[in-house]
């Protein structure tokens, strides 16, 4: 009578040879032996063949495959050498004891290797329009730029990014914001996160705390936590962050962290009284203001304000980026640095990555430099603004006064309250039936408590999946009240 270990030995033997017959083999791997050894490998890597189990000789897998002998002799032998398998002399090749961090696949640890479907649902915020002309002469500049390198163009570069595009950069923001500033004290960044992380890595020591804006955006938090800096929410009013509110929650506070062109979420624009309430704090606490200039781009009466670094230069570390203007995907931002400050933060970027990818920088230079960004820029800003109008007018018609739209003068999301007489669940409710990807304001929040709202993305969807999702959301909130 065999025992309970023949027994388990004989079950995963069989279970090895039912998967064996299954085996999916991989088309596009030309090279037959590599197919069988990549479908054997992900097989024992998934669990599929359990450790112990006996694989069927190169003789029968041959003929169950369909495949010549001496193919499968050469995968099995890239089996043997990659130690996911083990040959024992007369008794034939087992699969080898696989450690579990080797088992665990990000498939079944829940782990998403690719983006949830979900955030290119209507009202996903950071969703810019991109036409195809736009990305056909991007690409353009870019072969360009490849096919005329010269050996400079492919060695290390410098720290502080393409010197191309930081003198389109500097000339963009004299003319456009008002900001006069030397190409040689802007670093080119992968986006806002990545200069925020730049700066908290090169002027803050651990534990040194930072105003935050309550309600705020959550990314830039985390990034400034994550390099060790404390943030201290502070609450904004109809005048931006309240500066006295500040002093008194963090007296001793070595940075703040501000939007004051177009705060997110709030769309408030800080006043000029408070601007220069935080810059003589700033310069009396020698402390830094770091400055996001969020979708202050597309403001849709009147020229964009002038931001806090083109009111002083010696303590404001302004950012800025492309994902808006041009696409996220590019993975370009930018960093206007005091001269201060300039040193610290490329020692701290050569200590992280050295320098930046040079040809899509250069190209997106070029496109700037032609005229090609600031006519895609017009074009969208008045793409953006029938976008904003379309989504308000009809959750307004819609949804018998439970939503209250708030139509903002620039940025590319609106704020949509919830009537004052729902419970705190509503949102969350309406949301959910509704099926869209709009946050609720109590999300942007650290204490969650009080009002509620929608933060609504506008761009990047097409006027007929807008007027299905704000007719979706109206209706939902409607049946939400009855």
């Amino acid at each position: 009578m065999p025992t309970t270990s023949q027994q388990e030995k004989e079950s995963s033997t069989s279970r090895a040879t039912k998967h064996i017959s299954q085996l999916h083999l991989d088309s596009s791997i030309r090279n037959q032996a590599q197919r069988v050894h990549s479908a054997l490998r992900l097989a024992i890597i998934d669990g599929l063949l359990p450790s112990g189990a006996a694989l069927p000789s190169s003789r029968v897998l041959s003929h169950q495959i369909g495949i010549g002998r001496n193919t499968i002799v050469t995968a099995y032998e890239q089996l043997l050498s990659d130690g996911l398998v083990e040959a024992r002399h007369g008794s034939g090749t087992f699969v080898a004891v696989i450690p579990p961090p080797l088992a665990n696949t990000t498939a079944r640890s829940g782990i998403k290797t690719e983006a949830s479907p979900s955030a290119k649902r209507p009202f996903a915020l950071g969703q810019p329009r991109v036409g195809p002309a736009l990305l056909a002469r991007l690409a353009a500049a870019s072969r360009r730029r490849i096919s005329a390198a010269d050996p400079e163009d492919l060695g290390y570069g410098d720290p502080r990014g393409s010197l191309h595009l930081r003198r389109q950069i500097a000339a963009a923001l004299a003319v456009d914001r008002g900001l006069r500033c030397d190409p040689d004290c802007i670093v080119v960044v992968s986006g806002t996160q990545h200069g925020l992380r730049l700066c908290a890595d090169a002027l803050f020591r651990p534990e040194d705390q930072v105003w935050m804006e309550e309600p705020g955006y959550a990314a830039a938090r985390a990034t400034l936590a994550a390099g060790g800096a404390v943030p201290v929410p502070v609450v904004i009013d109809d005048e931006g962050l309240d500066i006295r509110a500040a002093r008194q929650r963090a007296p001793d506070a070595k940075a703040a962290y501000v939007t004051p062109s177009h705060q997110f979420p709030s769309g408030v624009t800080m006043s000029m009284r408070r601007r220069v309430e935080l810059l003589d704090w700033a310069e009396n606490a020698d402390a830094w203001v770091l400055e996001d200039d969020y979708d202050s781009e597309f403001r849709y009466t009147g020229r964009p304000l002038t931001p806090l670094a083109g009111l002083s230069t010696s303590r404001v570390i302004y950012l800025g980026t492309f994902a808006k203007t041009l696409f996220p995907a590019l993975r370009i931002g930018y960093m206007v640095v005091p001269p201060a400050a300039i040193g610290q933060v490329l020692s701290a970027r050569t200590a992280i990555d050295r320098f930046p990818p040079a040809f899509m920088q250069d190209a997106v230079a070029d496109l700037m430099s032609d005229g090609t960004v600031s006519a895609n820029l017009r074009r969208m800003r008045k793409y953006y603004r029938n976008a904003r109008d379309q989504v308000a007018k009809i959750i307004s018609d819609e949804s018998a006064g439970v939503l209250i739209p708030s139509v903002p003068a620039q940025g590319l999301h609106m704020i949509v309250h919830l009537a004052s007489n729902l419970d705190c669940d509503a949102g969350q409710a309406i949301r959910a039936h509704a099926g869209v990807d709009a946050i609720l304001l109590s999300e942007t929040r650290t204490d969650t408590t009080g009002t509620e709202a929608f933060i609504l993305g506008f761009s990047g969807f097409s006027p007929e999946v807008l007027s299905e999702a704000a007719t979706s959301l109206a209706r939902a909130a409607r049946r939400y009240a009855r």
